[in-house]
Protein backbone atom coordinates (compact mmCIF):
# COMPACT_ATOMS: atom_id res chain seq x y z
CA UNK A 1 0.00 0.00 0.00
CA UNK A 2 1.16 3.15 -0.73
CA UNK A 3 1.91 4.95 2.83
CA UNK A 4 4.30 8.14 3.96
CA UNK A 5 7.24 6.13 3.46
CA UNK A 6 6.46 5.84 -0.21
CA UNK A 7 5.27 9.33 -0.50
CA UNK A 8 8.87 10.34 0.58
CA UNK A 9 10.26 8.42 -2.23
CA UNK A 10 7.78 9.94 -5.26
CA UNK A 11 8.68 13.38 -3.39
CA UNK A 12 12.37 13.04 -4.34
CA UNK A 13 11.32 11.70 -7.47
CA UNK A 14 9.47 14.35 -8.37
CA UNK A 15 12.14 17.29 -7.06
CA UNK A 16 14.44 15.65 -9.00
CA UNK A 17 11.90 16.19 -11.79
CA UNK A 18 11.23 20.18 -10.52
CA UNK A 19 7.53 19.44 -9.52
CA UNK A 20 5.32 19.46 -6.67
CA UNK A 21 2.75 16.84 -5.71
CA UNK A 22 0.02 19.14 -6.98
CA UNK A 23 1.97 20.17 -10.36
CA UNK A 24 1.98 16.84 -10.89
CA UNK A 25 -1.38 15.87 -10.26
CA UNK A 26 -2.32 18.80 -12.81
CA UNK A 27 -0.04 17.18 -15.02
CA UNK A 28 -0.27 13.69 -14.57
CA UNK A 29 -3.79 13.26 -15.67
CA UNK A 30 -3.13 15.06 -18.71
CA UNK A 31 -0.13 13.54 -19.63
CA UNK A 32 -1.27 9.85 -19.53
CA UNK A 33 -4.39 11.16 -21.32
CA UNK A 34 -2.02 12.32 -24.16
CA UNK A 35 -0.43 8.82 -24.43
CA UNK A 36 -3.56 7.10 -25.03
CA UNK A 37 -5.02 9.64 -27.23
CA UNK A 38 -7.92 7.82 -29.66
CA UNK A 39 -8.74 5.27 -26.45
CA UNK A 40 -12.56 4.04 -27.15
CA UNK A 41 -14.61 3.12 -24.30
CA UNK A 42 -16.40 0.26 -26.27
CA UNK A 43 -15.11 -2.53 -28.48
CA UNK A 44 -12.26 -1.51 -30.57
CA UNK A 45 -10.59 -3.59 -33.49
CA UNK A 46 -7.57 -3.75 -35.33
CA UNK A 47 -5.55 -5.48 -37.38
CA UNK A 48 -3.45 -7.08 -33.87
CA UNK A 49 -5.86 -6.54 -31.22
CA UNK A 50 -9.44 -6.24 -30.12
CA UNK A 51 -10.12 -4.59 -27.15
CA UNK A 52 -13.86 -4.17 -25.26
CA UNK A 53 -15.23 -2.90 -21.59
CA UNK A 54 -17.05 -5.77 -20.56
CA UNK A 55 -19.13 -6.69 -17.12
CA UNK A 56 -18.12 -9.94 -15.18
CA UNK A 57 -21.37 -11.28 -12.90
CA UNK A 58 -20.00 -12.25 -9.92
CA UNK A 59 -21.00 -13.38 -6.05
CA UNK A 60 -20.99 -9.57 -4.79
CA UNK A 61 -22.46 -7.65 -8.35
CA UNK A 62 -21.35 -6.84 -11.67
CA UNK A 63 -17.68 -6.32 -12.12
CA UNK A 64 -16.53 -3.82 -14.61
CA UNK A 65 -12.90 -4.71 -16.65
CA UNK A 66 -11.06 -3.87 -19.67
CA UNK A 67 -10.43 -6.78 -22.31
CA UNK A 68 -7.79 -6.93 -24.66
CA UNK A 69 -6.39 -10.05 -26.85
CA UNK A 70 -4.75 -10.73 -30.18
CA UNK A 71 -7.29 -10.10 -33.23
CA UNK A 72 -7.14 -14.12 -34.19
CA UNK A 73 -6.67 -17.00 -32.86
CA UNK A 74 -6.79 -18.58 -28.64
CA UNK A 75 -4.45 -17.36 -26.21
CA UNK A 76 -3.86 -17.33 -22.37
CA UNK A 77 -5.23 -15.76 -20.08
CA UNK A 78 -4.15 -12.82 -17.96
CA UNK A 79 -5.61 -10.99 -14.67
CA UNK A 80 -4.56 -7.90 -13.85
CA UNK A 81 -5.18 -6.60 -10.57
CA UNK A 82 -4.50 -2.68 -10.74
CA UNK A 83 -2.40 -0.61 -8.08
CA UNK A 84 -4.19 1.41 -5.79
CA UNK A 85 -5.26 4.16 -8.16
CA UNK A 86 -7.36 1.23 -10.02
CA UNK A 87 -8.02 0.70 -13.50
CA UNK A 88 -7.62 3.69 -15.84
CA UNK A 89 -5.84 4.10 -19.33
CA UNK A 90 -2.23 3.79 -18.02
CA UNK A 91 -3.50 0.46 -17.30
CA UNK A 92 -4.92 -0.26 -20.45
CA UNK A 93 -1.65 0.69 -21.87
CA UNK A 94 -0.25 -1.98 -19.96
CA UNK A 95 -2.64 -4.14 -20.87
CA UNK A 96 -2.26 -4.14 -24.12
CA UNK A 97 1.73 -4.75 -24.14
CA UNK A 98 0.70 -7.93 -23.13
CA UNK A 99 -1.78 -8.74 -25.13
CA UNK A 100 0.69 -7.51 -28.40
CA UNK A 101 3.16 -10.62 -26.61
CA UNK A 102 0.41 -12.96 -27.43
CA UNK A 103 -1.95 -12.77 -24.08
CA UNK A 104 -5.77 -12.60 -23.21
CA UNK A 105 -5.72 -9.88 -20.64
CA UNK A 106 -8.47 -8.74 -18.66
CA UNK A 107 -7.59 -5.70 -16.50
CA UNK A 108 -10.12 -5.49 -14.02
CA UNK A 109 -11.74 -2.62 -11.80
CA UNK A 110 -11.65 -3.99 -7.82
CA UNK A 111 -13.51 -1.16 -6.77
CA UNK A 112 -16.43 -2.40 -8.36
CA UNK A 113 -18.32 -2.49 -5.37
CA UNK A 114 -18.21 0.69 -4.89
CA UNK A 115 -17.72 2.61 -8.07
CA UNK A 116 -17.10 2.14 -12.17
CA UNK A 117 -14.07 3.00 -13.62
CA UNK A 118 -12.03 4.90 -14.03
CA UNK A 119 -12.56 5.69 -10.19
CA UNK A 120 -8.99 7.69 -10.97
CA UNK A 121 -7.48 8.93 -14.20
CA UNK A 122 -4.07 9.07 -13.11
CA UNK A 123 -2.34 7.79 -9.66
CA UNK A 124 -1.78 11.41 -9.35
CA UNK A 125 -4.98 11.88 -7.99
CA UNK A 126 -3.83 9.70 -5.46
CA UNK A 127 -1.26 11.71 -3.83
CA UNK A 128 -4.11 14.75 -3.14
CA UNK A 129 -6.30 14.49 0.08
CA UNK A 130 -9.36 14.02 -1.02
CA UNK A 131 -7.92 11.64 -3.56
CA UNK A 132 -7.17 9.66 -0.97
CA UNK A 133 -9.45 9.69 1.26
CA UNK A 134 -12.06 8.56 -1.53
CA UNK A 135 -10.39 5.16 -2.54
CA UNK A 136 -9.06 4.17 0.50
CA UNK A 137 -12.77 4.18 2.00
CA UNK A 138 -12.93 1.90 -1.42
CA UNK A 139 -10.48 -0.31 -0.57
CA UNK A 140 -11.64 -1.35 2.54
CA UNK A 141 -14.24 -3.42 0.73
CA UNK A 142 -11.37 -5.91 -0.24
CA UNK A 143 -11.43 -8.11 2.24
CA UNK A 144 -9.58 -11.36 1.59
CA UNK A 145 -12.44 -13.62 1.16
CA UNK A 146 -13.72 -10.63 -1.19
CA UNK A 147 -10.48 -11.14 -3.39
CA UNK A 148 -10.53 -14.52 -3.35
CA UNK A 149 -14.89 -14.87 -4.52
CA UNK A 150 -13.93 -11.99 -7.46
CA UNK A 151 -10.80 -14.03 -8.53
CA UNK A 152 -13.10 -17.38 -9.16
CA UNK A 153 -15.54 -14.99 -11.25
CA UNK A 154 -12.62 -13.23 -13.28
CA UNK A 155 -11.38 -16.85 -14.04
CA UNK A 156 -15.03 -18.06 -14.83
CA UNK A 157 -14.99 -15.22 -17.31
CA UNK A 158 -12.18 -15.66 -19.24
CA UNK A 159 -12.51 -19.63 -19.76
CA UNK A 160 -15.71 -18.20 -21.13
CA UNK A 161 -14.25 -16.75 -23.85
CA UNK A 162 -13.23 -17.56 -27.51
CA UNK A 163 -9.72 -15.71 -27.36
CA UNK A 164 -8.94 -17.72 -24.11
CA UNK A 165 -6.88 -21.41 -24.34
CA UNK A 166 -8.46 -23.44 -22.26
CA UNK A 167 -5.70 -25.86 -22.59
CA UNK A 168 -3.42 -23.45 -21.37
CA UNK A 169 -3.06 -22.23 -17.74
CA UNK A 170 -4.12 -18.55 -16.34
CA UNK A 171 -1.51 -16.17 -15.48
CA UNK A 172 -2.01 -13.09 -13.13
CA UNK A 173 0.35 -9.93 -12.31
CA UNK A 174 -0.75 -6.97 -9.93
CA UNK A 175 1.01 -3.78 -8.95
CA UNK A 176 0.83 -2.21 -5.07
CA UNK A 177 -2.68 -3.31 -3.78
CA UNK A 178 -2.58 -5.63 -6.54
CA UNK A 179 0.26 -7.65 -5.41
CA UNK A 180 -0.90 -9.94 -3.04
CA UNK A 181 -3.97 -10.14 -5.05
CA UNK A 182 -2.39 -12.46 -7.03
CA UNK A 183 -1.34 -14.61 -4.72
CA UNK A 184 -5.21 -15.08 -3.73
CA UNK A 185 -6.06 -15.81 -7.30
CA UNK A 186 -3.42 -18.82 -7.60
CA UNK A 187 -4.85 -20.13 -4.30
CA UNK A 188 -8.50 -19.54 -5.08
CA UNK A 189 -8.38 -21.78 -8.46
CA UNK A 190 -4.89 -23.65 -8.29
CA UNK A 191 -5.95 -26.14 -11.22
CA UNK A 192 -6.64 -23.05 -13.34
CA UNK A 193 -3.79 -20.27 -12.56
CA UNK A 194 -0.27 -21.30 -12.94
CA UNK A 195 1.50 -18.14 -12.79
CA UNK A 196 1.49 -15.32 -10.44
CA UNK A 197 3.84 -11.85 -10.88
CA UNK A 198 3.70 -9.16 -7.96
CA UNK A 199 5.27 -5.87 -8.96
CA UNK A 200 6.26 -3.76 -5.80
CA UNK A 201 3.31 -5.56 -4.01
CA UNK A 202 2.21 -4.46 -0.53
CA UNK A 203 0.93 -6.96 2.23
CA UNK A 204 2.90 -9.91 0.77
CA UNK A 205 3.87 -11.03 4.35
CA UNK A 206 1.27 -9.75 6.88
CA UNK A 207 1.14 -11.35 10.83
CA UNK A 208 -2.76 -12.94 9.92
CA UNK A 209 -3.22 -16.43 9.57
CA UNK A 210 -4.18 -16.09 5.48
CA UNK A 211 -1.16 -13.61 4.71
CA UNK A 212 -0.41 -14.00 1.15
CA UNK A 213 2.91 -15.94 1.67
CA UNK A 214 1.39 -18.93 4.08
CA UNK A 215 -0.84 -19.72 0.64
CA UNK A 216 1.69 -20.50 -1.56
CA UNK A 217 1.24 -24.03 -0.64
CA UNK A 218 -2.43 -23.86 -1.60
CA UNK A 219 -1.26 -23.21 -5.79
CA UNK A 220 -0.13 -25.16 -8.34
CA UNK A 221 1.34 -21.80 -9.60
CA UNK A 222 5.00 -20.27 -10.02
CA UNK A 223 5.88 -16.95 -8.85
CA UNK A 224 8.01 -13.49 -9.65
CA UNK A 225 8.17 -10.96 -7.02
CA UNK A 226 9.81 -7.89 -7.45
CA UNK A 227 10.15 -5.81 -4.84
CA UNK A 228 11.05 -1.47 -4.84
CA UNK A 229 14.14 -1.00 -2.61
CA UNK A 230 12.35 1.12 -0.43
CA UNK A 231 9.88 -1.01 0.66
CA UNK A 232 12.58 -3.59 0.78
CA UNK A 233 14.59 -1.29 2.71
CA UNK A 234 11.15 -0.59 5.00
CA UNK A 235 10.63 -4.25 5.90
CA UNK A 236 13.86 -6.06 4.73
CA UNK A 237 12.62 -9.79 6.35
CA UNK A 238 9.90 -10.02 3.96
CA UNK A 239 11.75 -11.45 0.90
CA UNK A 240 13.51 -13.98 3.20
CA UNK A 241 10.13 -14.89 4.39
CA UNK A 242 8.54 -15.07 0.89
CA UNK A 243 11.70 -17.47 -0.32
CA UNK A 244 11.03 -20.08 2.75
CA UNK A 245 7.44 -19.83 2.10
CA UNK A 246 8.41 -20.76 -1.43
CA UNK A 247 11.09 -23.28 -0.79
CA UNK A 248 8.60 -24.96 1.98
CA UNK A 249 6.11 -25.25 -0.21
CA UNK A 250 7.76 -26.85 -3.42
CA UNK A 251 6.34 -23.51 -5.59
CA UNK A 252 9.07 -21.85 -8.37
CA UNK A 253 9.61 -18.27 -6.94
CA UNK A 254 11.94 -15.54 -8.30
CA UNK A 255 12.13 -13.18 -5.57
CA UNK A 256 14.45 -9.82 -6.15
CA UNK A 257 14.77 -6.77 -4.91
CA UNK A 258 14.57 -4.32 -7.88
CA UNK A 259 17.12 -1.02 -8.07
CA UNK A 260 13.57 1.64 -8.48
CA UNK A 261 11.25 2.77 -6.04
CA UNK A 262 7.61 1.70 -5.02
CA UNK A 263 5.52 2.29 -8.31
CA UNK A 264 8.29 1.61 -10.72
CA UNK A 265 6.28 -0.66 -13.43
CA UNK A 266 3.45 1.59 -13.88
CA UNK A 267 3.99 4.85 -16.39
CA UNK A 268 1.78 7.54 -14.68
CA UNK A 269 3.68 7.04 -11.49
CA UNK A 270 6.34 9.48 -10.31
CA UNK A 271 8.44 6.97 -9.54
CA UNK A 272 8.54 5.10 -13.08
CA UNK A 273 11.94 3.80 -14.28
CA UNK A 274 11.92 2.72 -17.83
CA UNK A 275 14.79 0.24 -17.30
CA UNK A 276 13.70 -1.42 -14.31
CA UNK A 277 10.27 -1.64 -15.73
CA UNK A 278 11.62 -2.90 -19.19
CA UNK A 279 13.08 -5.67 -16.81
CA UNK A 280 10.02 -6.17 -14.72
CA UNK A 281 8.30 -6.52 -18.00
CA UNK A 282 10.74 -9.39 -19.65
CA UNK A 283 10.64 -11.44 -16.52
CA UNK A 284 7.23 -11.58 -16.87
CA UNK A 285 6.41 -12.58 -20.26
CA UNK A 286 9.22 -15.35 -18.87
CA UNK A 287 6.92 -16.50 -16.06
CA UNK A 288 4.09 -16.44 -18.37
CA UNK A 289 6.00 -18.47 -20.66
CA UNK A 290 5.63 -21.84 -19.33
CA UNK A 291 1.96 -21.39 -18.96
Amino acid sequence: MCDEFTFKAQDRALNRAGLTRRQFAALGSAAVLAGCAGTATGEVESDELREEMVRITTKDGIADAFFVYPAKGSYPGVIMWPDIAGLRDAKKIMARDIAHAGYAVLVVNPYYRSAPAPVMESISEFMEEEGRKKVMGYRELLTPDAITRDASAFVTFLDSKDAVDKKRMIGSNGYCMGGPFTVRTAAAVPDRVGAAASFHGAGLVVDEPDSPHKLLAKTHASFLVAIARNDDAGDPTAKDELRKAADAAGRPAEVEVYPADHGWMVPDSPTWDPAAADKGFERMLALYAKL
